[in-house]
């Protein structure tokens, strides 16, 4: 039963920061400009999770440095993301 209420508790932990905001968002008009704002914060997660990643690749950061480059051009390219994963991963492995 206490395993139970542990469970049940970090679900309510857990759940309910998430369930508020959906129910404030509807009623609540943001400006612009935080609209804007808002959109980028997951590119902006996403990169400060993926450049240090970039720079710790090899004992030279330029195999990293490279390979991200290479992954930004062919995603500016439209290429389809698992192409530009494969692309970026055997530019690595070609320079290493």
């Amino acid at each position: 039963m206490g395993i139970m209420l542990i469970i049940l508790g970090m679900f309510l932990v857990t759940y309910i920061p998430r369930l508020i905001p959906v129910f404030i968002v509807e009623r609540v008009t943001l400006p612009k400009w935080l609209e804007k704002w808002l959109i980028c914060i997951p590119y902006a997660a996403l990169s400060a999770l993926i450049f240090p990643s970039i720079l710790a690749i090899d004992e030279n950061p330029y195999v990293g440095v490279i390979g991200g480059l290479v992954a930004i051009v062919a995603a500016y390219l439209r290429v389809h993301i698992i192409f530009v994963i494969f692309i970026s991963i055997l530019t690595v492995i070609i320079i290493s």
